[in-house]
């Protein structure tokens, strides 16, 4: 079955619709004064804390202040705590954005973050190898996480997401977009740490694509 993306850019907003065949079937729209902002890494700060709901309130820099659940703070190998227990008012810390906000609420955060690629999704603070729900031949999955083990480098912390596109990816195009990722969270991650960064948190520190990029990039 064929597809087609059409997408239209104007001042205003930017439309997408992918249809095949002869029939819309997705249909996305981002516009300009309103851009989404799931994919976002910011520094942000602690407002409040809540320990009867175990989640915060952070300052990232918009009208209202956004929410991180304890569900959602990466502890990896650490074993649970409350979150009282592990975060303070005024403490900044690295955070993306996983949900726009809606209606009165703002947006829902996380401190696992992930950056996606063409072909790999690259999750820094987890070390495993994964591969897209929608390759399902069992051998073709191993055989993909095989081949990216011998491209990642042996001090690498991180892990990756094998996506689907990767399947028919040559090994030099895999080396590339993993080299891709890795360069940008070393920048995201030089721009975090500095000192200026956190005295100065709430801060955008990386942008997600704009919709017309991300939907040709995916």
């Amino acid at each position: 079955m064929s597809e087609e993306v059409l997408i239209n850019v104007t001042p205003q907003e930017t439309r997408v619709a992918v249809a095949g065949p002869g029939v819309v079937q997705e249909l996305l729209v981002e516009r300009s004064a309103s851009r989404g902002l799931v994919g976002n890494i910011y520094m942000g700060r602690v407002a409040r804390v809540l320990p009867g709901m175990q989640s915060d309130f952070l300052e990232i820099g918009l009208d209202r202040a956004a929410f991180l659940h304890v569900a959602n703070i990466w502890r990896n190998p650490e074993p649970a705590r409350p979150i009282e227990k592990v975060l303070a008012e005024g403490e900044p810390i690295l955070v993306q954005v996983v949900k726009d906000p809606i209606g009165s609420k703002g947006p829902r955060l996380s401190t696992q973050i992930s950056i996606a690629g063409r072909l790999l999704v690259y999750l820094p603070h987890d070390p495993h190898i994964g591969i897209s729900q929608r390759i399902e031949d069992e051998s073709g999955r191993q055989a993909l996480r095989e081949r990216l083990k011998e491209l990642v480098p042996p001090d690498e912390k991180g892990g990756f997401i094998v996506r689907t596109l990767a399947e028919s990816a040559s090994e030099d195009e895999l080396r590339a977009d993993l080299a891709y990722l890795s360069n940008l969270w070393k920048v995201i991650r030089e721009r975090s740490m500095g000192g200026e960064a956190r005295a100065s948190a709430p801060r955008l520190l990386y942008q997600d694509l704009s919709l017309a990029q991300r939907v040709l990039r995916d």
